[in-house]
């Protein structure tokens, strides 16, 4: 009889209340909350290329969040001169420097971290795990598609 937990929300649970603990150490005294790292984030993968309506819009559906929920995001990173997303002028929202040098920061802290976890991984093992909770946030995104 196998010790391994079967996949399933209980592990999938547990895992995302720890990786989200580490998340949280790692933002400590920084002054940024998890929605606006991942707002960070998702601005940071725009590459400038997209405008403020573009990026709320991107936001919440990373977050799962209303547009207005995602604008407020955006307004708390742009209050707090981490991100420059002028409103209404279709110029593109970029991260300043202070918001480059505080994500490369803790993206660096948590890349250590991430790879002390499953670095040493089998890549196979990685590949199917991927694709296996791949198919699970897209069948989950779906669900809340539905009204």
């Amino acid at each position: 009889m196998s010790s391994t937990p079967t996949f399933g929300t209980q592990v999938i649970g547990q895992t995302e209340k720890a990786l989200g603990a580490i998340l949280d150490r790692q933002l400590t005294g920084t002054g940024l909350t998890e929605p606006q790292w991942v707002s960070l984030n998702v601005a940071l993968a725009g590459n400038g290329a997209v405008d403020r309506g573009q990026l709320s819009g991107r936001i919440a559906g990373v977050l799962k969040v209303s547009k207005p929920e995602a604008q407020a995001r955006i307004a708390e990173l742009v209050d707090a001169r981490l991100l420059d997303a002028p409103d209404g002028t279709g110029s593109p929202a970029r991260l300043t420097d202070a918001g480059r040098q505080l994500h490369a920061r803790i993206r660096g802290a948590v890349t250590e971290i991430t790879q002390r976890l499953w670095g040493d991984l089998p890549a196979d093992d990685l590949a199917t795990a991927g694709r296996v909770l791949s198919i699970a946030l897209e069948r989950a995104n779906a669900e809340l598609s539905e009204p």
